[in-house]
């Protein structure tokens, strides 16, 4: 099994982050396969970021699809995840939706503690989109400046944990995600330290993604996430014009 994990920020640091939290839970006959986003910006933020990442998420798809059994939007917010599941015949998982319906098998409701309150608003518009807002607990965030994205999780270890204690104790939440790109991997290490749950988005993630490839379910043919209707396309990357037209590597 071949799994592609794909991080549309352009912060090779958080790709590194990303790998090591996947590679400590993958199966022993799962390859990960990394990409970092070529352009974009260093960590996604704000809705525009997302719309911008989510499109050059879909190109770096559009190149990979065909050579892995499934793949992982690695951005907590799941930049293009919806129109991923309308343009490719693999199953393709949001960091975000995994981490949120791990959490809803492990409590009833969880809350969301993150490094940026730029976050803040597109994180809520996550959850709502997932169907998930009766769920949620909260949007936990930091207010402070951080030294590198990449290494947040250390500058900010301390503070998360007692934001995340204050998420349980304040908002009454069953379980906990540390959520953010950057903090992939962080919930092993603070774990102990939070008497809830704790879910590592990237392994939530990359478990699913074993999951959905090994059930080898079909494209959906009918329903709102069948293939787009061939289209004539102007400017558009080769990869991605491909999937408008008729061959478009449909089944």
């Amino acid at each position: 099994m071949r799994i592609l994990i794909l991080n549309p920020n352009t912060t090779q640091g958080i790709t590194d982050r990303l790998m090591g939290a996947a590679q400590a839970v993958a199966a022993s006959g799962t390859e990960l396969v990394s990409m970092t986003a070529p352009r974009g910006f260093p960590y996604i933020a704000t809705r525009a970021e997302a719309q911008i990442g989510g499109a050059i998420a879909l190109e770096m798809l559009a190149r990979q699809h065909k050579h892995v059994d499934a793949a992982v939007i690695a951005a907590f917010g799941d930049p293009g995840l919806f129109a991923a599941r309308e343009l490719f015949d693999i199953p393709v998982v949001g960091m975000a939706e995994a981490a949120m319906l791990t959490a809803c098998m492990l409590g009833r409701r969880f809350a969301i503690v993150t490094f940026a309150q730029a976050l803040g608003p597109w994180y809520q518009e996550c959850v709502e989109s997932h169907g998930l807002t009766g769920r949620l607990a909260g949007i936990h965030m930091l207010d402070g400046a951080f030294a590198s994205v990449a290494d947040v999780q250390d500058e900010k270890e301390e503070l998360l944990v007692k934001l995340a204690n204050a998420a349980v104790h304040e908002s009454e939440a069953d379980v906990v995600i540390l959520a953010g790109a950057p903090l992939a991997g962080l919930a092993s290490k603070v774990k102990h330290r939070i008497p809830v749950p704790v879910v590592d988005q990237m392994a939530a993630a990359v478990k699913q993604a074993e999951v959905l490839a090994a059930l080898r379910v079909r494209k959906a043919a009918a329903g709102t996430f069948r293939r787009p209707s061939a289209k004539a396309t102007l400017g558009l990357a080769p990869e991605i014009a491909v999937q408008f037209t008729p061959e478009g590597g449909a089944p």
